[in-house]
């Protein structure tokens, strides 16, 4: 079977982590921060963890990293 590619774009988003969850950064902290509020834009800053539900589909994008 060949070797299967690694997809750039995902390898970029995600890390994972020591235990195995798949560790992502929050959307919406890219423009027109004016409107959104100070507190807002700290809790934006802080990652995110992949929901299980969706592990399979990340785990294709990222073949080696599990």
């Amino acid at each position: 079977m060949p070797k299967l590619k690694t997809h750039r774009g995902a390898a970029k988003r995600f890390s994972v982590t020591g235990s195995g969850k798949i560790k992502r950064n929050k959307a919406y902290k890219g423009h027109l921060l004016t409107g959104k509020s100070a507190k807002k834009g700290r809790n934006l800053r802080k990652s995110a963890l992949v929901p299980d539900v969706q592990h399979d589909n990340v785990k294709k994008l990222l073949p080696y990293q599990f």
